[in-house]
């Protein structure tokens, strides 16, 4: 069984997907950029404005899903430079921590923006007698 998760504190994007997909007891992030959820538009200047407003969206969507960022167990990160991999990762840092996720990082033409980023994350097992 599949359920849309959708983030109010999060930009709705652009197309025909959904922000999220809850299966078998994962967290599926479609790829998230720099927009601003209120106005939908691009923002932040720097890769480090552009990092830290995308890994926002991601954090608000799965926490919408009933995760949080400590149990992702995978991301994808695309650049549109790979100059600026390091500097992604000061980003990076403040929002996981060690054991990170699995990560694949790629560099690729995105348009307008400097940054995307996908993850898969773990829901917190049921305990019996939980409320649903």
């Amino acid at each position: 069984m599949r359920k849309a998760v959708r983030a109010v504190k999060s930009s709705k994007g652009d197309g025909p997907y959904s922000q999220a997909i809850v299966s078998r007891g994962f967290v599926y992030v479609s790829g998230q950029g720099p927009l601003d959820p209120e106005t939908g538009a691009i923002a932040g200047e720097t890769i480090e404005e552009q990092a830290e407003l995308t890994l926002r969206n991601i954090q608000h969507i799965v926490e919408a899903a009933g995760a949080s960022l400590a149990s992702v167990v995978k991301v994808t990160v695309f650049l549109s430079s790979m100059d600026d991999f390091e500097r992604f990762n000061v980003v990076y840092r403040r929002f996981f921590q060690s054991p990170y996720p699995a990560r694949t990082c790629v560099g690729c033409q995105l348009g307008a923006i400097m940054v995307e980023v996908d993850a898969i994350a773990e829901l917190p097992e049921k305990r019996e007698g939980a409320a649903e």
